[in-house]
């Protein structure tokens, strides 16, 4: 039966609308945000085909949602219009073509800022005074949030400097910034209370509170993107705008540039794009405004949306899928870790058929069965992982989900399996007697930040614990050329290049050697530090509890770690033997108190264009100072790359100096 084009627009926006409900007005959104573009996006095509059919109530003739009933309504004086979307370079030429069109102008300028993955609101200003904040809701009249965003910490009460107008209407996005959300869960699960899908859920839900003292313990944050109604004179480019904004003391975006032509605009939306998972907060796109406001004028808007600004979204890192299974893995340290199958789904550029699903805990909070639909979220290098069920928990309600059940011995070794108190991971017990455990030890041990065994591949990992060859990493050094050769795909050559890899590893460096031991929550920071520290690796091992907390980056938990660790009879026996097979390291270099940056320490954070964190530390070091890996008031100075989130916020907080990578760079040219 073929479907008439009225009956598909129909079906369309009863979708659409109910998904709006759930997004906007319950702060429970049911499908990923790639799924409801999607849909707008056929809606407004056949829109545009069959005119005809377009109804008053269509949600493409209307922004947002109506507004709760629990908070007092307000009448925006300018509208709060939604933008259209642009999905491809070819989206952003039709747009530019239709500009230049209009203006009859090829040049033209665009002020470009990231699109804020948050939740729109309006600021106004009166004689400088705040004395109202309201929601976008349906563009026309929004909820009025006034007391919940005066607890907001970055936007000010009064604004300051001279020439503010008499009323000034601020619009921009309340986020929380990404270190802040990880906070507020980690908090929420201590508490065992409910913890947020992602931050523009937190960020949306706090400012609907009516009790707005529960509003002000969220960490919030407000970025200004445009202006609305106002009365007094303004300058005459949207970017100038911007920068008067932030002469008054309200925040705007440091990543804002304005760029001239459209060949710019992709070269930016790129550059952001390849930032944007280690920006401080969620994005979803980038935003491009015609800058001059006469020219916006003479664009003006459509029913929903200006003529002069579009956002082209990223693609998305949030789809729906179903939960196939789920597979069990051990980890090094005995971790059982549960992995979803999925129907295979592409997101954030890759085709994902697994997500981790963490632990039980987890499983429980989310309310997952197999066979339910899911999201899955990629972002970055981080592993895939589930962040809801489709439509909430409905357990019971059929017959095809089935319950996720933790095994209750290892499913590699068959050892038994226990959860420490105050733990949500359930480890296997069986240590290197289990051969999953082992397997992922060798792989760190001989990883490139460890002791840098080139060659030495998971696959061959693998068939070198399976035949009996490596039962410890004190193995690797004992393989000989014909035990090499006979493994599956090795030859001579291979052989001998993995052999040739492996002697020269034999000699390393103290702080790489503890990394490479593989003790928990021993990271690169931590084991530097303790080389700093004791200088010598018996003096760590034989360390109390005590006297390890006194290190830098060594709190009580990684202590009891390190002495677990040492204490342990089969870890103290694999250590002589790597000793006894020639692993060795010249003596640990310690800082002479001479070089320019003597007495100083410094924090290295955020992602560096010119050479990785680490070169930059030696070189830090090698200069005379000292590097830590969290600032604290003994901190000197912060190199910050974008990216840097909490750790740049607590420097500027405690006055603490900050450095660019530019600025860093110059500062190096004249010391070295």
């Amino acid at each position: 039966m073929t479907t008439l084009p009225v009956e598909e627009a129909a079906a369309l926006r009863a979708k659409i609308l109910g998904w709006a409900e759930a997004y906007f007005e319950r702060d429970a959104p049911v499908v990923p945000d790639a799924d409801y573009d999607q849909a707008m996006k056929q809606l407004h095509a056949l829109e545009r085909e069959f005119p005809d059919i377009v109804t008053p109530d269509s949600p493409t003739q209307r922004v947002g949602s109506a507004p709760l009933i629990e908070f007092e309504s307000v009448e925006h004086r300018l509208p709060m219009l939604s933008l259209d979307n642009a999905f491809s370079t070819d989206d952003m030429d039709d747009f530019h073509r239709r500009v230049t069109e209009r203006l009859g102008d090829g040049d033209v300028s665009y002020c470009c800022e990231p699109k804020l993955d948050g939740v729109a609101v309006s600021v106004v200003y009166e004689h400088g005074a705040l004395v109202l904040a309201a929601t976008r809701g349906d563009g026309t009249r929004g909820e009025n949030i006034t007391a919940n965003v005066r607890t907001i910490s970055n936007v000010p009460l009064m604004l300051s400097g001279g020439g503010v107008p008499p009323y000034l209407e601020v619009r921009g996005e309340v986020v929380i910034p990404r270190d802040a959300f990880e906070r507020m869960n980690a908090q929420a699960r201590a508490a065992n209370e409910k913890v947020f899908v992602n931050p523009r859920n937190a960020a949306a839900g706090s400012l609907r509170q009516l009790d707005s003292r529960i509003t002000a313990r969220r960490p919030l944050a407000f970025t200004a993107y445009s202006i609305g109604a106002v009365e007094g004179d303004l300058p005459g480019a949207h970017d100038a705008i911007l920068q008067r904004l932030s002469e008054w003391g309200l925040p705007i975006s440091e990543y804002m540039q304005t760029v001239s032509g459209i060949v710019a605009c992709d070269d930016y939306y790129e550059a952001l794009a390849r930032q944007r998972d280690t920006l401080p907060f969620d994005i979803d796109g980038i935003v491009f405004k015609v800058n001059g406001m006469v020219e916006q004028e003479r664009l003006g808007f459509v029913s929903r949306a200006p003529r002069w600004a579009i956002a082209r979204k990223f693609p998305a890192q949030e789809v729906s899928t179903q939960l196939l299974g789920v597979d069990f893995q051990v980890g090094r340290t005995g971790a059982i870790t549960p992995v979803a199958r999925l129907q295979p789904v592409f997101v954030g550029g890759v085709t994902l058929s697994n997500a981790t699903l963490h632990n039980a805990d987890e499983i429980e909070r989310l309310g997952v069965r197999v066979g339910d639909t899911v999201v899955v979220r990629r972002a970055g290098d981080v592993i895939p992982q589930i962040v809801s069920v489709v439509g909430g928990n409905t357990a019971g309600s059929s017959p095809e989900r089935a319950p996720i059940v933790f095994p209750g011995q290892c499913p590699d070794c068959g050892s038994h399996v226990a959860r420490e108190e105050g733990e949500a991971v359930i480890r296997c017990v069986g240590g290197m007697a289990c051969g999953a455990q082992l397997k992922a030890v060798v792989r760190h041990f001989a990883s490139r930040k460890a002791m840098d065994i080139e060659g030495l591949g998971d696959k061959l990992i693998d068939q070198l614990v399976d035949d009996g060859l490596v039962g410890s990493v004190a193995d690797i050094f004992r393989l000989s050329q014909p035990q090499l050769a006979a493994l599956e795909r090795m030859g001579d050559k291979s052989s001998d290049n993995l052999l040739t890899s492996i002697q020269l590893s034999r000699s390393t460096t103290l702080p790489r050697f503890i990394y490479a031991l593989g003790i928990r929550e021993v990271g690169e920071a931590t084991a530097r530090a303790l080389a700093n520290y004791f200088l010598e690796l018996h003096a760590l091992l034989d360390a109390s509890t005590d006297l390890l907390v006194g290190v830098d980056d060594v709190g009580p938990i990684v202590a009891r770690h390190i002495r677990g660790f040492s204490s342990d009879e089969r870890n103290q026996h694999v250590i002589a033997d790597l000793l006894a097979l020639g692993v060795n390291w010249p003596p640990v270099a310690v800082a002479s108190g001479e070089g320019p940056l003597a007495g100083a320490t410094w924090v290295v954070t955020g992602k560096l264009e010119s050479m990785s964190r680490g070169d930059a530390e030696q070189r830090l070091r090698a200069l005379g100072a000292k590097t830590a890996s969290s600032v604290s008031a003994k901190t000197s100075t912060v190199l910050a790359g974008p990216g840097a989130g909490s750790k740049r916020k607590k420097a500027e907080e405690l006055g603490i100096s900050i450095l660019d990578e530019t600025e860093w760079l110059t500062m190096l040219e004249e010391m070295e």
